[in-house]
This record gives C-alpha cells, sequence and structure tokens, in this order.
C-alpha cells in the first residue's frame, strides 16, 4: 500500500513540482482538496479527492472540506501504540505521512483597502490550522510543511533517507507550523479587536486610557544584524506581520548593509519627516535618535542644505530623510559630507551615477513615509510597556496665546515648525528655529534650564528674533528669562505648571509671545 501524503494549499507556489516528485520518485499517494486537487489533476498527475477518500462532501461553501476522521485520524495515530493501530484498522483509516498546508490569505486580505469585516471572516482558515496542529502535535510519524520555502528541503530529506524523513527533521518542521499557527492567529485577533475597539468607540463606550488586556507581538522575516548598539550585542531584525511594510517594504539602493544602530536612527528621521507631509520640501538630518537638523526650504536641495549649515558638525556621520525625491542638486550636495544613510520618497535617474561615488552611502527609498506604528512597545525586566504612538497631529487652532503680544500669522507658523520639531527630541527638549530651519537643539538633558542654554549657546547670535519651543512646561520662569536675554522673540510649550502664572508674566514683562498648546510631548 502507497504511503499517503495530504496536500491542501492555498498559496501554490512550487506545489505541482512537489506532487510531482512525491508521487512519480517516492510513490505517494496524494489525497487533496478543492482547487489543490483540481491543479493536481490539472498536472496529469494522480490524485484523490479528500471527499472521495472520506466519503463525505465538502459543505457550507468549502468552509468544512477535511474535518473528518479519517483524515485527523489518518495523522493523529500513534504508530507505535498498538490500540490506535487497531482503531486504524477497525474503522478503514490508512496512516498520512507528509500533510502540506498553507493558510487562507487572512493578512494580505486585510492589507487590501476597503476590505469588508465579511471578506475578512471568510478568510479565516478553518480546516488549515487544524491539519497543522494536529500533524505537529504528531511529529514523530508525521512530517508538516507550512511553507512553500520548505519543498525544497523536503525533498532533499526523502532523498538522503531513502524517501523517509528524520525524527529531528520532523521535529524542526513541527516547531515551524505552532510558529505559524501563532502568527496566523495572533493576526485575526489583532484584527479582530481592533474592529470591535472601531466599533467601541464609534459609541463612545472606549476609554482613552486603556489598550487591551493582553498584547502579542507577531514577528516574521528575522534578518540577523551584524551586532546591536555595541558589537558585544547580537541583534536581529523582525518584520512585524506577513506583508512587508514599513522598512521591510523601503527598497535599498546602494550601500552597505543596514545596522541597528542605522534602523533606530531611520526610523526617528521618518517620524519627523512625515510631520511636513507633502506640503513643502523639508530634511532632517539625525545623529543618535535625535535631530541635529530639521529644515524646511523652497526646493529639497535648499531644504538639505539649510538642515546641514544648523549644525554641520553633528551631520557628519548622521541620518538624511527628504519628502522629496533626490534629485541632482540634492545628490551633489550629499556627496559633500559623510553620511551613513539616505531616505527618500524616490530618486530620479540621473542620481544614481552621482551618489554611487559614495559606495559605502546606504540610499534607501521608502514610498509613504507616515506608515508608522500605531503602537510602541520598550522591555523591562519581566515584562514590557505598550502605549499608543504620539502620532496626534498638531492642532494649532486648540492652542492658547496667553501673553499680551499676539503673534502675528508668520510667527505662528515658526512656532507650529518648532512644536513639530521638539516632540521628536529626547526630553527635555528645548528646540530653537528661524526662517523654517532649526539652529540650537538642547537633548535629553537632567532639567529644562540646561538644555535651554544649550540649544541657545548653539544658536548664538542667531538667536536673536528666533523662536523656542519646549516640550513640556516651564516649573519656574527662569528658562524664559534666559531665552529673553539672548533674543528670542516667541515661546510655545504645553503649559501645565503650577507656575505658569510665572512665566507668564515674565513673558509679558520681556514683550514676548507666549503659546501654551495644552498637550505634552516628553520623549524618553
Amino acid at each position: 500500500m502507497k504511503p499517503l501524503a495530504l496536500l491542501s494549499v492555498s498559496d501554490k507556489t512550487g506545489l505541482l513540482d512537489l506532487a510531482r516528485e512525491l508521487s512519480t520518485t517516492y510513490n505517494f499517494q496524494l489525497i487533496s482538496s478543492g482547487g489543490t486537487a483540481k491543479a493536481i489533476k490539472a498536472a496529469e498527475l494522480e490524485v484523490t479527492k479528500v471527499s472521495d477518500y472520506t466519503g463525505a462532501p465538502e459543505i457550507l461553501g468549502g468552509r468544512v472540506k477535511t474535518l473528518h476522521p479519517r483524515i485527523h485520524g489518518g495523522i493523529l495515530a500513534r504508530l507505535d501504540l498498538p490500540e490506535h493501530q487497531q482503531d486504524l484498522n477497525d474503522n478503514a483509516i490508512q496512516p498520512i505521512r507528509i500533510v502540506v498546508v498553507n493558510l487562507y490569505p487572512f493578512e494580505e486580505t486585510i492589507a487590501k483597502p476597503n476590505v469588508t469585516l465579511e471578506d475578512a471572516i471568510e478568510n479565516i482558515d478553518i480546516g488549515g490550522p487544524t491539519l497543522i496542529r494536529a500533524s505537529a502535535k504528531n511529529y514523530k510519524h508525521v512530517a508538516v510543511l507550512s511553507n512553500p520555502s520548505q519543498y525544497a528541503e523536503l525533498l532533499e530529506e526523502l532523498k538522503a533517507n531513502n524517501g523517509e524523513t528524520t525524527l529531528e527533521f520532523r521535529k524542526k518542521l513541527a516547531v515551524a507550523a505552532f510558529k505559524h499557527t501563532q502568527s496566523y492567529d495572533t493576526a485575526i485577533a489583532k484584527y479582530l479587536s481592533g474592529d470591535l475597539v472601531s466599533n467601541l468607540e464609534s459609541l463612545e463606550e472606549k476609554s482613552t486610557n486603556t489598550l487591551s488586556s493582553s498584547y502579542t507581538l507577531l514577528c516574521n522575516n528575522p534578518k540577523p544584524l551584524r551586532y546591536g548598539e555595541n558589537p558585544h550585542q547580537p541583534a536581529t531584525w523582525y518584520q512585524v506581520g506577513a506583508t512587508p511594510k514599513g522598512w521591510s517594504a523601503a527598497q535599498q539602493l546602494q550601500g552597505k548593509e543596514l545596522s541597528f544602530n542605522n534602523l533606530l536612527d531611520l526610523e526617528a528621521a521618518r517620524s519627523i519627516i512625515a510631520e511636513f507631509g507633502d506640503d513643502q520640501p523639508a530634511a532632517v538630518i539625525i545623529k543618535h535618535n535625535n535631530p541635529c537638523g530639521v529644515a524646511i526650504g523652497s526646493t529639497i536641495a535648499e531644504a538639505y542644505q539649510k538642515a546641514f549649515e544648523a549644525d554641520s558638525t553633528s551631520a557628519f556621520g548622521g541620518i538624511v530623510a527628504l519628502n522629496r525625491p533626490i534629485d541632482e542638486e540634492t545628490a551633489q550636495l550629499l556627496n559633500k559630507t559623510f553620511l551613513e544613510c539616505v531616505v527618500a520618497p524616490a530618486c530620479v535617474p540621473s542620481v544614481a551615477s552621482i551618489l554611487s561615488k559614495k559606495q559605502n552611502l546606504r540610499v534607501l527609498v521608502l514610498s509613504d513615509f507616515h506608515q508608522g506604528s500605531h503602537e510602541t512597545v520598550k522591555t523591562i525586566a519581566g515584562g514590557m510597556l505598550v502605549q499608543r504612538s504620539d502620532d496626534e497631529s498638531v492642532k494649532p487652532d486648540t492652542w492658547k496665546v496667553v501673553t499680551q503680544k499676539q503673534p502675528t500669522p508668520e510667527q505662528l507658523q515658526e512656532l507650529i515648525f518648532a512644536w513639530k520639531v521638539s516632540r521628536h527630541v529626547k526630553s527635555n527638549a528645548i528646540v530653537i528655529t528661524k526662517d523654517s530651519t532649526t539652529i540650537g537643539i538642547g537633548a535629553g538633558q537632567m532639567n529644562r534650564v540646561g538644555s535651554a542654554k544649550i540649544a541657545l549657546e548653539q544658536a548664538g547670535e542667531k538667536a536673536q528674533g528666533a523662536f523656542l519651543a519646549s516640550d513640556g512646561f516651564f516649573p519656574f520662569d527662569d528658562s524664559v528669562r534666559t531665552a529673553a536675554a539672548a533674543g528670542i522673540t516667541a515661546i510655545v510649550q504645553p503649559g501645565g505648571s503650577l507656575r505658569d502664572a510665572d512665566s507668564i508674566k515674565a513673558a509679558d514683562e520681556l514683550g514676548l509671545v507666549m503659546v501654551l498648546t495644552g498637550i505634552r510631548h516628553f520623549l524618553h
């Protein structure tokens, strides 16, 4: 009697080659359902439909096909137990030795624009995960393949072992299978939870201060990195979800492989450049996860040059993000200094030869800078912290001018620019800008006065007539007075201190504009 192999796949990549080898070279009897059986039969290979093997028709529009004792008995039977052998004989069930299954494309379905809940539900596989889990549970007797990438390895295993598979090989496949079904179930749970949240929010029943009662990270496609933040730290880059998006979907045009630190800095650059949308050309230069230069210009070349000149010393070895395609003029400017990475939504064809002169420069194309994560995750001992990302749009119409002096429209636009940058600087953050360009940044200091002094010292004489943004409130009026003494014209800050009145009074005394946003942007 021929050994049985069950094939039931949604993704038919490599299916026919595998079926042909199993059938003709290793003499397996093939059992298949639905479209898989149809594809194998069309290739003129012998195949038995599941419904013919079980004697039970496919029902409920295909929802029930393989859920049958003759299938699952053949998969779950322990061949080393006489009582299992007896059950197989009594019920005319033959052991199934190889199971090849991949699942309905749930994540691909929900990634489509305007997908309906009904479409998503119908792409939740039931029989497939059941087959995979049953086969993986009984890996001592069954080889389960859950991804077309495993087909070649199976055939090599059969060739090396006279048509058999080793226990070690089957166990490895079982581990991959359980990881696969875990990821699949997690994707479904996250999608349905999101749908539930949407419904609750529409009824105004969802608290803004709560997240899910459980949290699972769905990670795939691991890419080992040379090392982590330092050479003695191993590191791996995981893709979240089955469908590449964000940096996993970016195209690297040239340069060395991305490092752990590159990716962290690229994400910091992406989050800042996303603030400026497509309205005006914008450029940002990141160093050690903080911006050292951010600017808006009439052209992308001008924006980059302004950002570079904001702190040309720190820009050396930096990460650059641009919200416009890299043109020839910008490429020439980029080549003038050592940079680690440049990312833009596109590159005009003629710049390839210019940028290639810097062979180690990593040049990436990321089509959508706005596709960030809606949650941030940080690990702590024994657990992790999860929060909704600080991605709420800047809303100047909700700001409150608290000084006697009112901002002009031009001053308000500069304050908006400074505020957008400040939310991406490590707190305590002080950002000083002029002409839509950062001229001084104080980041990560233990007190706000220290950050202000660093930013003002960096700005120097340019601070005359400049603008200051603070990511948190001023607990005292000392920073306001220090800023005024350096020449600052207007300040934007969240407010909320018990001593707000002192800071406002100082601003009025010194002839400053002060605007309160009512929202804080600490970045730890």
